[in-house]
């Protein structure tokens, strides 16, 4: 075993003279399937929990869990679909608000059976450890068509990053685009909780670009011709 030469060590970083990498030799071109689980093993080892969720009732069952946990409430039926069907969930809202909701709206003022009111929060943004993370893949969800989703980071239950892989060799672009058919196809569909995702990640192991929901909800304007002029969104350069 290699004996490392540790020049400082605190609770969240070590620093070491030297690392030294294993080289596995790899025999042959990695698979999507290979290149989702050797991501996914990486985020377990980062603290990450792997769950098996491929369904909407699923991912609300999970969702009321982990917002019950953040705010040490039990919530009674009726009022989980307070918080679903006026909030989390509204039928009324797409990506903007449902943006909103994450970066600025993120508590909700619950009235509870008993008739008192609390505060809900959807994230913890003055203490982040108390947020928990999760990772799942193969989520299936039915819209227009039926989508299978690569692997997407749940945020307290709410999915916050998607990623969409490709084996290596194949270019990036094709994730690129495969996410934006998710959107016309099925990111709404169910309780459209997949609107929420603030992030993408399109990587094919090799490559790897990120781009905010931001810009595609432009390009999702302009393709549906509410604005004039110069495009200037759709376009591949707009990631990083």
């Amino acid at each position: 075993m290699t004996k490392l030469n540790i020049i400082a060590e605190n609770p969240n970083s070590t620093i070491i003279a030297e690392y030294i990498s294993v080289d596995n030799g790899a025999q042959k071109y990695q698979s999507e399937n290979e290149l989702e689980l050797e991501f996914i093993g990486i985020l377990q080892m980062n603290g990450y929990e792997y769950l098996s969720i491929r369904s909407n009732d699923d991912l609300l069952t999970n969702l009321r869990k982990q917002i019950s946990r953040l705010n040490n409430v039990t919530f009674s039926d009726a009022e989980w679909n307070q918080i679903l069907n006026n909030y989390l969930a509204n039928k009324s809202d797409g990506i903007q608000e449902k943006t909103t909701k994450v970066q600025e709206d993120y508590i909700y003022n619950l009235k509870r059976d008993d008739s008192t009111t609390k505060n809900i929060h959807i994230l913890d943004k003055d203490n982040i450890h108390n947020n928990s993370v999760q990772v799942i893949n193969q989520y299936e969800a039915e819209g227009a068509r039926k989508n299978r989703y690569d692997v997407t980071v749940l945020v307290n239950g709410l999915p916050l990053v998607h990623v969409e892989l490709k084996r290596r060799g194949v270019a990036i672009l094709e994730a690129f685009n495969q996410v934006n058919r998710y959107q016309r196809d099925s990111f709404w569909s169910d309780s459209g909780l997949f609107e929420y995702v603030q992030l993408f990640v399109i990587s094919n192991g090799t490559h790897t670009k990120y781009y905010s929901n931001t810009t595609r909800s432009a390009y999702l304007r302009e393709q549906l011709g509410k604005t004039s002029g110069k495009k200037t969104s759709n376009s591949f350069e707009f990631t990083s």
